[in-house]
């Protein structure tokens, strides 16, 4: 019996051992600082992150604070998202701490309006794979389907019709790996010509980087179909197969 009772009692020990570290080592910080234009679908993104990290068993920690950008803090997640941050957000030194964190392995995960931000900072620009440069009102657009293998676009058809405010990128990252593009002749005001990708991935500086240009409006982080596109995402971002 006391056996038996020890066997039960070290298997819920090492059990409730390894999810913990599990969940240790699975966290996500979700970036919503703004020095520019602030989209009011921020609060709804963060609502999804957290439903999402229930679901799929992951912490996310939510701040606006850019005095987290430290060495020491950031090693505890796995992934930094940008979501929807504009403008200048890093100093110096939180920019070579988050550089660090993406040479030592990170991931990065950019959703919209990353693209939007940090003009002056040319390591940034290659992380996210290219910069804001204008958009048309929001419509209905067509995006093609490039890559339908990674965790984003795998669930996925050939192509994907939505409703969203539809960028234009300039100084595109060359290495980038295009999953999405977006088909200029089913809206008006694209300017990228028949190449025009509108989400991608790859690796950068030791780590790993996905970008998403949907995520607009309020709408898009209800809907499951970006949601699990966004999920698959921040899987790459993690390191996760």
């Amino acid at each position: 019996m006391k056996s038996t009772f020890l066997k039960v009692f070290v298997f819920i020990f090492l059990s409730v051992t390894f999810f913990s570290c599990g969940l240790q080592s699975s966290k996500v910080l979700v970036f919503t600082k703004t020095e520019g234009f602030r989209h009011g679908s921020i609060e709804d993104g963060v609502i999804a992150f957290e439903k999402m990290a229930k679901e799929h068993k992951f912490i996310v920690d939510t701040t606006a604070n850019a005095d987290m950008f430290t060495e020491a803090n950031l090693k505890q997640y796995k992934a930094v998202v940008f979501l929807n941050t504009t403008g200048d957000l890093l100093n110096e030194k939180q920019q070579a701490a988050f550089e660090n964190y993406i040479r030592s392995g990170g991931g990065y995960v950019g959703i919209h309006a990353a693209a939007d931000a940090e003009y002056s900072w040319p390591w940034y620009n290659k992380l996210v794979g290219g910069y804001f440069n204008g958009h048309p009102k929001v419509q209905k657009a067509t995006l093609q389907v490039v890559d339908d293998t990674h965790s984003s676009t795998k669930m996925l058809d050939t192509t994907w019709e939505k409703v969203d405010e539809w960028y234009n990128y300039k100084d595109i990252n060359k290495d980038i790996n295009v999953l999405l593009n977006l088909d200029e002749k089913s809206y008006t005001g694209g300017k990228n010509g028949d190449k025009h990708p509108m989400a991608w991935y790859h690796e950068y500086d030791g780590g790993r980087a996905f970008y998403t240009g949907l995520g607009h409006t309020k709408v898009t982080f209800k809907n499951p179909v970006f949601l699990a596109h966004l999920y698959g995402g921040l899987q790459y971002a993690m390191g996760e197969k």
